[in-house]
């Protein structure tokens, strides 16, 4: 009975640190601006650059996703198991304090992936607490699925390919977007609400006086007009259905709101996206322009949504020359569209056609650059689908440590073949593997 309660214990435990590793590798940016979601509640911000939320952010999918697949493997039993122990004994009180104070209101463990509330993030951390206290007692029932001699490979490899798939996601764009606003979605559809979707509902206290007499009422016990109102307070007591885009508005410099136009335009409409343009890299300017000189010629739009002020949108362009138009969109809701700054998205009718960071802006031929669009590859929704995506995962990780975890058995149960003879001859000393 322990040994099968430490292996359940040690799959699930595995499962979920793999997952959450990963998916925070895929979006690194993600866990960034989340880490300085937590910094902002606690006052730390000043404390945190982004520059270290990043480092941050990277080493900390590495150390989930490592975690996890070492206690898949039963490597370094003791050890793996206690460090998981440690980081459950810090995150469980911290999700706590979340689920009572909902400061943030997703606790970010599995990214965009998997939306859970806090008081959920808190229940998943009690029960994978329990689990590590059970292997943290037993670790030597853990079963391996490899030799010790062998460990150092599967352990080297497992922290190089997390740490590729974070550098991957930073340098060009997540490979797997959880968000709204992924390739060949559509953003007037994603801001429809059903018909038949479930409708806040709000409850309003009325606050009386009577005789000198100060009473709370509601609609349903509200009192005669003998009662002479003081004040009332309104709360929402249950939110309703949030359609998945809900705050995505474009605002020109002159106040204008031309959100409809643009997503309703039957032809393409580039949008360069940068939260903050005072940070944005300036090294892809000559590719922006040309761009933007494209669009021109084939009556094309081309904005730049931004959440810089005034000033910062004048200093870009005395910086860059940009002669393109410039709008204003919610800060957080751009660093949602793209995890890029600036980023470069392509839309038509609405759906999202492709999303390019500034490491790998398209570049069109000048033997293009009389050809619309629609008849160039940049127009299209890429052909590559998430199985595909998920298969070269698997090939380039799963299947190597499957077929070493195979290889190691077959030479450990070959070795034990080899020593039979011994073993029969001398009982009291066997050695299996």
């Amino acid at each position: 009975m322990k040994k099968l309660a430490v292996n359940i214990s040690r799959l699930l435990l595995a499962a979920v640190f793999i997952v959450s590793g990963f998916v925070k590798a895929v979006d690194p940016m993600g866990t960034q601006y989340k880490l300085e979601d937590y910094a902002a509640v606690l006052g730390l911000s000043a404390l945190l650059p982004s520059l270290a939320a990043v480092v941050l952010s990277v080493a900390l999918a590495a150390v989930e996703f490592c975690l996890g697949v070492y206690m898949l493997f039963a490597i370094r039993r003791q050890l793996t198991s206690r460090l998981m122990l440690l980081m459950l004994c810090v995150l469980t009180p911290l999700t706590l304090w979340l689920s009572l104070t909902n400061p943030i209101t997703d606790c970010g463990c599995f990214g965009d992936a998997i939306i859970l509330t806090n008081w959920q993030t808190f229940g998943k951390n009690v029960v994978l607490l329990i689990a590590a206290i059970i292997v943290v007692c037993w670790p030597e029932k853990m079963v391996r699925f490899i030799s010790q001699s062998n460990q150092w490979i599967v352990i080297n490899y497992t922290a190089l390919f997390i740490l590729a798939v974070a550098g991957w996601s930073l340098y060009y764009l997540p490979h797997f977007d959880f968000r709204p606003y992924h390739i060949g979605a559509n953003i007037r559809e994603g801001m429809v609400i059903p018909e038949d979707a479930e409708q806040p509902q709000f409850e309003t206290t009325f606050i009386l006086e009577k005789d000198g007499h100060q009473q709370e009422f509601t609609l349903d016990n509200y009192p005669d007009s003998t009662w002479t109102f003081v004040d009332s307070r309104t709360v929402q007591t249950r939110q309703g259905y949030v359609p998945p885009i809900h705050d995505f508005s474009i605002l020109t410099e002159e106040g204008d709101d031309i959100t409809d136009i643009v997503l309703a335009d039957t032809s393409y409409t580039m949008l360069l996206i940068a939260p903050h343009l005072e940070d944005a890299d300036d090294s892809q300017l000559d590719v922006i322009n040309e761009l933007y000189e494209y669009t021109l010629q084939h009556d094309y739009s081309f904005y730049c949504l931004t959440a810089s002020t005034e000033r910062g949108i004048d200093r870009w362009r005395d910086i860059t020359g940009a002669e393109y138009p410039f709008c204003n969109t919610d800060e957080t809701t751009l660093k949602t569209v793209i995890r890029s700054n600036p980023g470069l998205v392509l839309l038509k009718e609405g759906t999202v056609i492709g999303k390019w960071s500034y490491n790998n802006l398209p570049v069109i031929d000048e033997s293009q650059w009389q050809l619309p669009l629609d008849r160039q590859e940049i127009g299209h929704i890429p052909s590559e689908s998430a199985p595909a995506k998920v298969l070269r995962i698997i090939l380039w990780f799963v299947l190597p440590l499957l077929l070493l975890t195979i290889a190691d058995r077959l030479w450990a149960w070959s070795r034990w073949l080899r020593r039979k003879p011994k073993v029969l001859e001398h009982p009291e000393h066997p050695d299996t593997p």
